[in-house]
C-alpha cells in the first residue's frame, strides 16, 4: 500500500504523519511525503529550506520505525490542491492522508479549501486528521 501524506510540518500535518505511519504498518506500506508550492522562486526560498528540512526529520522519523520513506516538494506550476490529486494519481497512490485546521464557513468561500479540493477529486480514499 503507497500511503502519501501532505506534510508541511504543522501540527495537523504531524498528526496525519502519525495515522499514516500506523497505516503503513498495518497494512506492510510505503510513505510518500508531499507538499506544493505554486512556484519556487527565490523570494519562496525561505520556505523551500524549511520544507525540505521538516521532510528530512520526518522521513528519518518514518525510516526508524522500519517503514520505507521518500520525500518530494512539488514545484510544477500548479495550484497545491491540483498539483497534489495530480501527484497521487501520477504515482498511483493507495491512501492519501492530510491534516485538516477548523475554519469559518465564511473562511472557506473567501479563501478555498485544498483539502476540500483533495477530497472531491482524488481517485483514491483520503483520510483527514484534526
Amino acid at each position: 500500500m503507497k500511503i502519501m501524506v501532505c506534510y508541511t510540518g504543522s501540527r495537523s500535518s504531524h498528526k496525519a504523519l502519525e495515522l499514516a505511519i500506523q497505516h503503513a504498518k498495518t497494512f506492510n506500506g510505503s510513505i510518500c511525503l508531499v507538499a506544493s508550492m505554486e512556484k519556487g522562486t527565490t523570494d519562496e526560498q525561505e520556505e523551500i529550506n524549511k520544507i525540505e528540512e521538516v521532510h528530512q526529520e520526518a522521513t528519518e522519523k518514518v525510516q526508524t520505525e522500519g517503514i520505507e520513506c521518500e520525500a518530494h516538494l512539488l514545484v510544477r506550476g500548479l495550484t497545491p490542491d491540483e498539483d497534489l490529486v495530480q501527484y497521487a494519481k501520477e504515482k498511483n497512490v493507495d491512501e492519501i492522508v492530510i491534516g485538516i485546521r477548523q475554519r469559518s464557513k465564511v473562511g472557506k468561500v473567501f479563501f478555498g479549501s485544498t483539502a476540500q479540493h483533495i477530497i472531491l477529486y482524488a481517485h483514491c480514499p483520503v483520510v483527514t486528521v484534526k
